[in-house]
């Protein structure tokens, strides 16, 4: 497709347009809104108190720990250890390692199944809250940190007004270029 200087300045203007008309914009972060409830801090503050979990972060620290020991002798010893102790350390930090980004894994996973389970049980609360303020504030637009644009009233859709004006413009360019 061929964008002409008209085309985008149609473009521009229909936005300039709409960040004009509207001026009831609001922003938020979901994410950040349904984690820094007291619900999210509570169900987190049980996952550390859960065994398995807590034995798991043990673990974690225990091999960083570990590991870490095992590259400074590398480090410090290295030009003294012979080839075969130089092999089997460094052997001993990749299965560290190896071991380590297993274990942050499985953290990971329980602190995801955590977050999900606190978004699953708060998420008609926030429906419902968002719709409120959306009509209190008179919010025209709801912009989102992970989802651009998260409500928009339907009288700020312009997508048929720039269509036609494209469309005006195409056959305005293709008329000039067929008497070329």
């Amino acid at each position: 497709m061929k964008y002409t200087v008209k085309n985008i300045f149609f473009v521009i203007v229909g936005f300039s347009t709409l960040a004009i008309y509207s001026q009831n914009i609001a922003v938020i972060d979901m994410r950040a809104a349904v984690l820094s409830t007291q619900v999210a801090q509570d169900a987190f503050k049980a996952l550390e108190e859960e065994s398995e979990y807590s034995s798991m972060v043990e673990q974690a620290q225990q091999l960083q720990s570990d590991r870490q020991s095992l590259v400074e002798k590398l480090q410090k010893d290295g030009e003294t250890l012979s080839p075969e102790e130089v092999n089997s350390l460094q052997r001993d930090v990749q299965e560290k390692t190896t071991d380590l980004e297993f274990i942050l894994g499985k953290i990971q996973a329980k602190q995801t199944e955590t977050v999900e389970v606190v978004t699953r049980q708060l998420d008609p609360a926030l429906r419902k809250i968002l719709a409120e303020l959306i009509e209190a504030k008179q919010i025209e637009i709801l912009l989102g940190s992970e989802n651009p644009v998260l409500y928009a009233r339907e009288s700020l859709v312009i997508t048929d007004d720039v269509t036609s004006m494209l469309d005006v413009a195409a056959s305005t360019s293709e008329g000039n270029s067929d008497s070329n």
